[in-house]
Formats: C-alpha cells, sequence, structure tokens
C-alpha cells in the first residue's frame, strides 16, 4: 500500500525528476538511482518505446539499497504503465458499446414516432 501511494505522489510531483523527489523525501542515494533505472527498465517491459532497459548489474548485486529501488521502480512503473494500457482499452470499449446502445436507442424512438 505504500508504494502505491508513494507513486501517487510521485505522479502529482510535476516537473520535478523521480530522483530528486526520492532524494528530498529522504530516500538513499542509491535507492534514488536503482528506483529511476527499475523505472525506465519497467516501462520498456510494459511495452513504452521511451523507457530504456538499465541496470548496473555489479550495484544491483552488491548495493541493496540500489537493488531494492531497482526491483520496486520496475514493478512500480511496469504495472502503471499496463493499468494505464487497460484502462484506455476499457474506456474504448465502453464508448463503443455507449455509441452502439445510443444509435438502437434513436432507431427505436424513431420507429415509435413513425407509427
Amino acid at each position: 500500500m505504500r508504494r502505491y501511494c508513494f507513486v501517487v505522489l510521485l505522479l502529482l510531483a510535476g516537473c520535478q525528476s523521480t530522483h530528486q523527489q526520492l532524494l528530498d523525501q529522504g530516500y538513499p542515494p542509491a535507492y534514488a538511482d536503482g528506483f529511476q533505472d527499475g523505472c525506465g527498465s519497467g516501462q520498456q517491459a510494459a511495452g513504452v518505446m521511451a523507457g530504456a532497459f538499465r541496470k548496473n548489474v555489479p550495484r544491483y548485486l552488491h548495493e541493496c539499497q540500489y537493488e531494492t529501488g531497482w526491483d520496486d521502480g520496475f514493478r512500480q512503473c511496469q504495472a502503471m504503465r499496463q493499468n494505464q494500457g487497460q484502462q484506455r482499452y476499457y474506456d474504448r470499449h465502453w464508448d463503443e458499446r455507449e455509441e452502439r446502445w445510443q444509435q438502437e436507442k434513436d432507431r427505436d424512438a424513431a420507429r415509435a414516432y413513425r407509427r
């Protein structure tokens, strides 16, 4: 739950970079570095062309904070992008359904007025 609240805070931050925001909130620099790298990697894994896979493997293997930050960033950003894609699909699907229903309702009303 704490992680999801964190993602919401990141979205509300606006122009401030995620890295700087993490540092301002008191996270260690290694965690912020890992989160930033993991987030780009998670976006790419979700199919976003803007994200780039980045992982400093020696740091990931030897720095617990970088590893934790990378894992958190990867999971959060991947999930966020996947959820956005699903929401766009549902919005489009329901808009088409609503439009078909409205057309059917208009046809039925026209038939009723003709009688």
